[in-house]
């Protein structure tokens, strides 16, 4: 549960930090690295769900330790502090292309947290499942992908 809460609080004191982390003339260079840096996350959050999925699926066949390792992988990433990733004024509005971040993301603290707890918390059980064999991987990652949905459905420019 800590897990959870060190990333929801991380966003949410994003939002609240103003520009000042993109005000000392380098605003663009740092905007992007921090986009770049939060897709570079998302990108490791997909790979290790593509194992678990392509598992889950039977399109990958299952290996308990190639499980474990890709939930355990999942549960690290949903409890490492993002607050850097997400400074003000790093959304497509002001960014483009760039980011497909709604601005929304940066004015619903609560609901970001929410959603940042409800994937700790699904990527923990996840985690302790997923090693267990076929069921309990079945039966872990329909959490964890609606707690990615439900944060990507409202806060992420549809592809």
């Amino acid at each position: 549960m800590k897990t959870g809460i060190t990333l929801a609080t991380g966003l949410a004191f994003a939002a609240t930090l103003g520009t000042a982390a993109l005000s000392d003339g380098h605003a663009d260079k740092a905007a992007l690295a921090a986009v770049k840096a939060r897709q570079a996350t998302m990108q490791l959050y997909a790979f290790n769900l593509g194992i678990l999925g392509g598992m889950a699926k039977g399109a990958i066949e299952y290996n308990a330790d190639a499980a474990s390792a890709a939930a355990t992988n999942l549960a690290s990433l949903s409890s490492m502090n993002q607050m850097a990733m997400w400074p003000p004024g790093t959304d497509n509005g002001a960014l483009g292309d760039a980011t497909a971040a709604l601005p929304a993301i940066w004015n619903d603290g609560g609901k970001v947290m929410e959603a940042g707890m409800s994937l700790a918390t699904a990527s923990a059980a996840m985690a302790e499942a997923a090693g267990g064999g076929l069921d309990g991987l079945r039966g872990a990652i329909g959490a964890v992908g609606k707690s990615c949905g439900g944060c990507h459905d409202t806060y992420r420019k549809p592809k």
